[in-house]
């Protein structure tokens, strides 16, 4: 399953970063935060993060403290506010509510990617998504 959510990871990445540009003038390649979903820590990501590091990648897998969507948003942030230059940020199930919250308004979070996660509405939480499509 790790190798299928990194190929999907890598290519929606690849598609991004697929600029053409010259040597001196290629920025930097952000930095990917990758957030896990409940029931998981972040080294459910190990795979990807190989995988994004041997692209040239900065990776960055935050510890989701699951103490709920605004708390664990606040903890995101807080990572998020150690990160110089952009931000791409990746959401797992839960985490994408998380990732949803915490970068809302940063203009240094360049895109959202969601791998099999939740993307609720405003107002919305994951709960009441789980509990509408058993």
């Amino acid at each position: 399953m790790l190798g299928a959510l990194s190929a999907v990871a890598i290519g929606l990445l690849a598609a991004s970063a697929a600029t053409p540009a010259l040597a001196a003038d290629k920025p930097a390649k952000p930095t990917i935060v990758l957030e896990h979903g409940a029931f998981a820590d972040a080294s459910s990501w190990n795979a990807v993060i190989e995988e994004l590091r041997a692209d040239g990648y900065p990776v960055v897998a935050a510890a989701n403290p699951l103490r709920g969507p605004a708390n664990d948003a606040a903890a995101l942030r807080s990572v998020l506010d150690h990160v110089a230059g952009p931000k791409i940020l990746v959401g797992h199930s839960y985490g994408g509510s998380v990732i949803s919250v915490a970068g809302a308004n940063d203009p240094q979070v360049k895109a959202l990617v969601y791998v099999a996660a939740f993307l609720p509405a405003p107002g919305e939480t994951a709960l009441e998504l789980t509990n509408k499509y058993p």
